[in-house]
């Protein structure tokens, strides 16, 4: 009989993970009071120095936040629901990114700093997309989105470089209203888009610039952008924290 696979996790690690889970399902609200440490430690069995740990842990995730005097609450805030659709659509002339108006209808202040702007040769996913031969070449423009001034999604979006010589995708500064906007008035307005989502650990790059606590995976977006045609003029990756996020997607039944 196949032996069952244990947790080898250190013991605040486990802890921190069944309350994680309480957390992100709603079982434990926000601005609920977590049970107290004595009531943690009699439940676990643990001593107090490991359920201290495991509340860091928490803490350091901004799920939970302790108040003198009065104990340890979960945050008025745990993860936050993206819906990636509302932000396909170009902004209207004159009318800021998408991510920006989205946000402000959620009462977050959003922002975006541009990190780099370069042609190289693009990863193997990107040129298969793009239909792109060895040594062939793609524009990268690289940003990192940040909601309320704290990092929120690290963005690397691939263009196809015939469609982006010539264009402000190839300059690197900001683009009034995003890419999206720039691509319709080009001539190619993106009308679809499909993702790809999956679940990892995160690059040193990614912990440095979103500013991740230990131990954290991160939701990998993989989107690829095309036009009515069926041109794929985009292909972005999207990186955000795991555990602040959750995507939401509609699924509709086509008869």
């Amino acid at each position: 009989m196949a032996r069952p696979h244990e947790d080898t996790r250190p013991s605040h690690k486990q802890i921190a993970a069944e309350l994680r889970a309480l957390i992100l399902s709603g079982d434990m609200a926000p601005a609920s009071k977590v049970p107290s440490v004595r009531d943690l430690i009699t439940k676990y069995g643990v001593v107090n120095q490991t359920i201290q740990r495991a509340l860091k842990l928490l803490k350091d995730e901004q799920l939970l936040v302790g108040k003198a005097g009065a104990g340890v609450f979960v945050s008025g805030t745990t993860q936050q629901v993206i819906d990636p659709a509302s932000y396909m659509p170009p902004s209207p002339e004159g009318a800021p990114y998408s991510w920006i108006t989205e946000s402000a209808k959620r009462k977050r202040q959003a922002s975006t700093a541009l990190l780099d702007v370069t042609e190289n040769e693009p990863p193997a996913q990107v040129a298969e997309v793009f239909g792109l031969g060895k040594d062939s070449t793609a524009v990268l423009r690289c940003h990192l989105t940040l909601l309320d001034g704290e990092p929120a999604e690290l963005v690397h979006s691939y263009y196809p470089a015939d469609i982006a010589h010539g264009t402000a995708l190839v300059h690197r500064r900001p683009i009034k209203g995003g890419a999206a906007a720039l691509l319709a008035e080009m001539g190619n307005p993106p009308k679809n888009a499909v993702d790809r989502v999956s679940v990892r650990v995160p690059t040193p790059e990614e912990v440095r610039l979103l500013e991740l606590p230990e131990d954290v995976p991160v939701l990998r977006t993989f989107r690829i952008v095309t036009t009515d045609t069926g041109l794929p003029i985009e292909v972005s990756v999207m990186v955000k924290a795991g555990h602040l996020y959750e995507l939401q997607y509609r699924v509709f039944h086509q008869p």
